[in-house]
């Protein structure tokens, strides 16, 4: 099992970079899933449906998601429908959505860090429970992990390691060169990075991010223009074992 793993997508300028490159890495890699962090493709904030129905006529197959996931309300009904889009699993059980799916045999988990992001629920005995109820009838397990540090996103691979066959993380926008196979054969890196304009902070205006720094005002933040930089990993799976054989960033841009 070969999957993709795309880092946050950012408003329209990240929704047109997965349209234009998406097919052609599907073909040249024979990727058979594909998952993308989805929270930030509308306008950079949140997910509308509209935007979701495009990032899956591109070939994207589950969309993930993080805190961002409640700022288009819109998005919030069809949470609870069949639809591949997931909030993060460490929310309370009564909150709107699912926190996991399984598609084409794999399990795909979205899950969000505590420090600097939240008070979530905690992710990692959040995720001995779902691995506990999924039992061992499910080998091939993903996880995006929405966390903003990279002690709290490394401590999740080792803690997970054999016993998801690959943990990324995001959030942060900023890819990491840290991919890995983790000693008990999971896949890790702390960060795919964004699919988001690169001349930018993280995705937001250069101007009125050094607004919200220079003067402490508030300042609505709107998506950033030109060439676009895609982040992702591409994990290779042991179908019998849901154990990782490569992990690889593959990072193109697009003018």
């Amino acid at each position: 099992m070969r999957v993709l793993m795309i880092g946050d997508v950012i408003g329209r300028p990240g929704r047109r970079a997965v349209e234009s490159l998406l097919p052609g890495l599907r073909d040249e890699y024979g990727i058979d899933l594909v998952v993308a962090n989805g929270e930030n493709a509308a306008a950079g904030f949140g997910l509308t449906l509209d935007t979701a129905q495009e990032l899956f006529d591109s070939g994207v197959d589950v969309i993930t998601s993080g805190n961002h996931i409640w700022d288009q309300k819109e998005i919030i009904p069809h949470l609870d429908t069949g639809l591949p889009i997931l909030r993060p699993l460490n929310y309370p059980s009564t909150t709107p959505g699912k926190g996991y799916v399984e598609v084409k045999g794999v399990v795909v988990v979205s899950l969000i860090g505590r420090v600097f992001v939240g008070n979530y629920d905690d992710p990692f005995r959040a995720m001995d429970a779902l691995l506990a109820e999924l039992g061992d009838s499910h080998r091939m397990i993903l996880v995006d992990f929405h966390a903003e540090a990279t002690s709290e996103k490394v401590a999740m691979g080792w803690y997970l390691d054999g016993r998801v066959s690959a943990l990324v993380g995001t959030h942060t926008h900023v890819g990491t060169v840290d991919t890995s196979l983790l000693l008990k054969g999971t896949g890790y890196v702390s960060d795919l990075g964004m699919v988001g304009p690169w001349h930018s902070v993280i995705g937001s205006t250069i101007e009125d991010v050094l607004e919200r720094f220079l003067n402490q005002t508030p300042r609505r933040l709107a998506v950033a223009s030109g060439a676009v930089t895609f982040g992702s990993v591409m994990v290779d799976i042991d179908e019998a074992t849901g154990r990782a054989s490569q992990i690889v960033r593959v990072d193109r841009e697009v003018e």
